[in-house]
């Protein structure tokens, strides 16, 4: 009977609590609550059909008084409600007491329920984060190599033990209030009664709200906890972003003394590079991904690339063109948010606005550089990259917006120029087009969505990104156009996935934090997000990034190992034709054959200074006097002959010597000494060096010789040293001994015999053939020629009748020529017979030099006594043996010079345009030309490539 009653009495106690719970809960309205705590503590609604889960047997896991033991005793019976006739408090208080227990318990089974409910609530909800695995760092995975965790867990204290220590205090509280309710003057019954009767009328309230109004309430709860889980995720990115970045900084200092890998995406960006070298116009080898992002101009191309980049790296201007050449953005993880040029070691700090306006200048500076003169935009590839923690790693490549009209102060092609450059990237078929769509203009107005079309007509590899939409919704009359143009509607052009961004208000000076602020706050207050027309996963430009990302590695997993297959066929057909055409020469690329001949160039340069000395002084002093004989015959040695006597003759030379030599002559030996040293290098260079002479580098050996003497100049100081010593050397009279007599005679012989055959060459000319050629050669002579000859005849006998007849004819003396001749029937002009007299004279006066220096032969005795007593006067032989000994003198000096000072500084100015010829890509290519150069750097890129896709695709396995 006892046990009846007790389970009775246990049985109304729990039905009491269970409905004082619900009643408790039922206090706060239902429109307050969070969709989870909605789903949790509404369960019991008659209006929400929910199942209910079924109860677990154990909740050791959510109660703290799990290990109590539940004690057996008796229970007396109790009644309730008023008794009027006996008062008996300590049965009534030990009963109560006897109660305490049971309520205990009932509260341990219902808050283990609840708590399990929220727990798998919370649990579904929960966005599933597998695939971001690669945000923990990978010491995390390897963690259990350096920790004992088995150890750890075996030391730590059981849960048993630590539910005793830590009991459940919100339990225990309201478990105490309960017990409050039992010893005030009401009833468990009426507690319960009240609780019930609340909540049947918040029953009636909730069934008289609309089915459409708890859909639009369903809907607003479920953005915002979209939104809510949405920002909690970017918490914890944030967190592990700055622990990624600890981490990170600990390897660069080298604490966990590990050896760091190139990332992922730094390996594939190299590949692309490579690549770009070996074939810049994306010829079918080049299958690999990239991100391309085109778009009509002003779109918004480089405000959601610098949103993704979390930095505001790119030229901006109002209106204008302002990206001019691609531009390949490599996006990695990185210790600190930096940018750097592939072809720079500098780094620019994005967290700093300095650094981020000479990056933006060097950027512009590298546009315009590879812009072309008579061009707008360029087709060669900036290459940066950009490192921080938490970057989403891909490579990007902003194309020129693509224009509808060429305005003024562009070149005429450029709308063509845009187009070609666009589709070159696009019809890569394993590229992604990230199409970019202003959302305040009017979609018909686009003319990237046509050409996206025509390179993926079925979308299979588009991304379509509509930006401004806060315009746009500002702007736009109908938001369904928006629906329209976001689904793909409105065009005809299919996509992958469909995004909208804000991309700021359109100020410059914004910061990427403010942009995505004001971004979050737009879309959470958008129409186009509570009517439904867009979804959470389709808005910010974050989610655009880890679409985009996911979409690009996708595609790198997928095409990686088939081009790295493609190239090793490509190596090998190049390998083959190597081996056939060029069997046994080694496979130089135009690099190596460059330094190879740069080293033959400086040998040769070399080799100037081996060349004897006696080589440079008879060089030297012969074509120093090939240039100045005709100055000194016809200037000096002429006139000074033409006197009376010695001593008009030695000072009319002494004048004419010293002006010369003020003036003329160390310009003239400076020249000659360069002109030497120029045909003695060409002449190294040129000539063939036999079976090692190579013909591929002789255009660049000749580049090399002319840019070098084009930068070659003679020391300025060589020419006043050089006139003092020539000065010095004319004044001199002093014939030591008769060797250097008949050597002066020998010297003047030599000069006047060819200044002679000179004179005989011109006559000849003048005259035309002599009889004898005209009878051997059948020549005649022309009516110009006959005249001449005429007048010669006419002159000879004017010099015959006066031998010593001066070097100028008289006019009445040209009278009688031009008279004489007209009785022979010849008409001749004055200036005729002055031109004939000049050679005639020149003739005779050579001739009789000539018979003068065969009588001074014997003249140095006389020489000695100063042509006392004698009537031979030998001065012109003293002037010979002075110019012959100036030139000696000149030449010495210009050898030493030479040798001393100009061969190296030539060898010095070779050195330096081998360096920038090096440097000069393009140099190198014009002047190493041919089907061996060519395929030898072929081969050479095809080997890099394919070790890189090896390395690469490695990489890309270990991290799977």
């Amino acid at each position: 009977m006892w046990r009846a009653r007790r389970a009775a009495v246990a049985c109304e106690v729990c039905q009491s609590l269970v409905k004082h719970s619900s009643g408790i809960q039922r206090n706060f309205p239902l429109q307050k609550l969070h969709l989870v705590s909605r789903s949790i503590y509404c369960s019991h609604h008659p209006t929400l059909k929910l199942q209910r889960p079924q109860l677990r047997t154990s909740f050791q896991q959510f109660s703290s008084l799990t290990n109590l033991s539940l004690h057996k005793l008796k229970l007396s019976p109790i009644k309730y409600g008023y008794q009027p006739r006996r008062n008996f408090w300590p049965a009534r208080l030990a009963a109560r007491l006897l109660k305490l227990r049971y309520i205990i318990l009932g509260s341990a089974v219902g808050g283990g329920y609840t708590a399990k409910k929220t727990f798998d609530e919370w649990k579904d909800m929960i966005p599933d984060l597998s695939d971001y695995k690669w945000i923990v760092p990978d010491f995390i995975w390897e963690i259990d190599e350096y920790i004992d965790l088995e150890k750890l867990r075996k030391a730590l204290p059981s849960s048993e033990d630590l539910a005793k220590l830590a009991p459940d205090l919100d339990k225990l509280a309201e478990s105490f209030s309960l017990l409050k309710d039992f010893f005030t003057t009401g009833s468990p019954g009426e507690t319960a009664f009240r609780a019930t009767d609340h909540g049947s009328e918040s029953d009636k309230h909730y069934r008289k709200v609309s089915d459409k109004e708890k859909i639009d309430q369903l809907q607003e709860e479920l953005l915002h906890t979209q939104l809510k889980y949405q920002r909690i995720l970017e918490r914890l990115e944030k967190e592990n972003k700055e622990l990624r970045k600890l981490v990170l900084q600990k390897d660069d200092k080298g604490i966990h003394h590990r050896k760091l890998k190139k990332s992922l995406i730094d390996m594939y960006s190299e590949v692309l590079d490579v690549l770009s070298d070996y074939d810049a116009s994306y010829n079918t080898q080049d299958h690999l991904p990239r991100v391309v992002v085109v778009g009509d101009q002003s779109a918004g191309k480089t405000s959601v690339l610098e949103m993704i980049a979390q930095a505001r790296i790119f030229p901006r201007g109002s209106g204008e063109m302002m990206t001019r050449s691609p531009v390949k953005v490599t996006l990695s993880e990185g210790p600190h948010h930096v940018a750097l040029f592939k072809d720079s070691s500098r780094e620019f700090d994005l967290t700093k606005e300095e650094d981020l306006a000479a990056l933006r200048h060097e950027i512009e500076l590298r546009m315009r550089k590879n812009v072309k003169e008579g061009c707008t935009v360029s087709p060669e590839t900036i290459s940066l990259n950009v490192k921080g923690p938490g970057l989403q790693r891909m490579v990007l490549v902003d194309l020129p917006g693509v224009i509808n009209t060429v305005t003024s102060g562009m070149a005429p092609d450029t709308k063509e120029t845009i187009f070609s450059i666009s589709k070159a990237y696009m019809q890569n078929p394993n590229a992604i087009i990230l199409c970019i769509q202003d959302g305040s203009v009017d979609a018909e107005r686009s003319i990237v969505t046509d050409l996206v079309s025509q390179m993926d007509p079925h979308g299979r590899r588009t991304i379509f990104v509509l930006t401004k939409v806060d315009l746009a919704e500002k702007n736009v009359a109908s938001p369904s156009r928006i629906q329209q143009i976001i689904e793909g509607k409105l065009f005809p052009m299919k996509a992958l996935g469909y995004f909208a961004v804000v991309t700021g208000k359109g100020n410059s000076s914004e910061s990427i934090e403010a942009i995505r602020e004001y971004e979050e706050e737009f879309f959470q207050n958008s129409k186009l997000l509570k009517t439904s027309m867009l979804k959470a996963h389709q808005v910010t430009t974050r989610n655009l990034s880890l679409a985009v990302s996911d979409c690009f590695w996708k595609m790198v997993r997928e095409s990686v190992e088939q081009q790295a297959d493609s190239f090793k066929a490509t190596r090998f057909n190049l390998e083959t034709e190597w081996k056939n055409n060029y069997p046994r020469l080694r496979e130089l690329d135009r690099n190596e054959l460059f330094e190879k001949a740069k080293n033959e160039i400086l040998d040769e340069v070399i080799s100037l200074s081996q060349v004897t000395p006696k080589h440079w002084e008879e060089i030297l002093q012969q074509t120093l006097w090939e240039r100045v004989s005709t100055h000194v015959i016809e200037n000096i040695y002429l006139p000074a002959a033409q006197t009376m006597n010695s001593g008009t003759f030695n000072t009319t030379v002494d004048i004419k010597l010293k002006q010369w030599t003020d003036k003329q002559l160390p310009n003239k030996a400076v020249e000659v000494a360069w002109e030497t040293l120029q045909e003695e290098f060409s002449r190294f260079m040129t000539e063939p060096k036999g079976k090692e002479h190579d013909d591929i580098f002789d255009k660049l050996k000749e580049a090399v010789k002319e840019e070098s003497i084009k930068r070659h100049k003679w020391n300025d100081f060589a020419e006043d040293s050089l006139r003092v010593i020539q000065h010095n050397a004319l004044e001199d009279r002093s014939i030591s001994d008769k060797q250097q007599w008949d050597a002066a005679i020998y010297f003047m012989e030599e000069a006047l015999q060819a200044r002679l055959k000179d004179t005989e060459n011109a006559i000849e000319n003048m005259i035309g053939p002599d009889w004898k050629k005209r009878w051997l050669y059948w020549k005649n002579r022309t009516q110009e020629q006959g005249v001449h000859n005429e007048t010669k005849n006419e002159l000879e006998k004017m010099l015959k009748c006066n031998e010593e007849h001066p070097a100028y004819l008289a006019s009445d003396e040209i009278t009688t020529v031009r008279k004489n001749l007209e009785s022979r029937g010849v008409e001749v002009d004055p200036s005729l017979i002055k031109d004939t007299w000049h050679q005639v004279y020149r003739r005779h006066f050579l001739k009789t030099a000539l018979n003068h220096c065969n009588l001074c032969r014997r003249g140095f005795y006389y020489y000695q006594r100063h042509f006392i007593d004698s009537e031979l006067e030998c001065n012109d032989v003293v002037l010979f043996w002075r110019i012959q000994r100036m030139l000696a003198i000149t030449a010495n000096t210009l050898r030493q010079q030479l040798t001393n000072t100009e061969v190296r500084r030539l060898e010095k100015n070779v050195k330096e345009v081998l360096e920038d010829f090096a440097e000069d890509g393009e140099k190198k290519i014009k002047l190493l030309t041919g089907k061996r150069v060519q395929l030898a750097e072929d081969l050479k890129k095809v080997r890099e490539i394919q070790e890189k896709l090896d390395a690469f695709i490695e990489a890309l396995h270990q991290e799977k």
